[in-house]
């Protein structure tokens, strides 16, 4: 497998969007409404990867985008935040330890852009990325300090890791 930025624009990165949402729409009824935009993920302030295949397949993504306290209405981000966003792996490539191997790439170049604490929003029809992101060392957001689009919503599930040492 090779991992490689590129842009959340690219023609993979749309076909794997594309794959994601038809997943949400099958765990939730319906897509993710998230705005994002291309800008959100360029180098310094993002980074968005794809992992592809011995067969040049793209089969997962993730990428991280800077938010800032009044990023998104303010509500529960903090200056210095990196948010993770399109986390995904198709079903035949799950287990193979790939959406970790994104992660821990994700986290070390959101450090390196000087970003203090990566957060993340997910959903609680998807126990596998939040047993993901726990093993990982990220930790719960009660839900009064909940943050991201979907932050109003009992399904939502927030969590944050800090990037710098203490």
């Amino acid at each position: 497998m090779e991992i490689v930025p590129v842009a959340y624009d690219h023609p993979d990165a749309v076909k794997l969007n594309d794959q994601v949402q038809l997943e949400y729409v099958e765990r939730y009824g319906g897509g993710d409404d998230t705005p994002l935009d291309p800008a959100h993920f360029a180098p310094p302030r993002g980074l968005y990867l794809i992992a592809y295949d011995t067969d040049g397949e793209p089969v997962a993504t993730g990428g991280w985008r800077a938010m800032e306290r009044d990023s998104e209405g303010g509500v529960g981000y903090a200056d210095g935040d990196a948010e993770l966003k399109r986390m995904f792996v198709i079903p035949r490539a799950r287990g193979l330890g790939l959406a970790r191997r994104i992660l821990a790439l994700l986290e070390t170049d959101a450090r390196e852009a000087g970003r203090a604490r990566m957060v993340l929003e997910t959903g609680d029809k998807q126990p596998e990325a939040m047993s993901l992101y726990v093993s990982s060392g990220y930790e719960p957001v009660p839900a009064g300090r909940k943050f991201g689009y979907y932050r109003e919503y009992d399904s939502s599930r927030c969590f944050t890791k800090p990037l710098r040492c203490r």
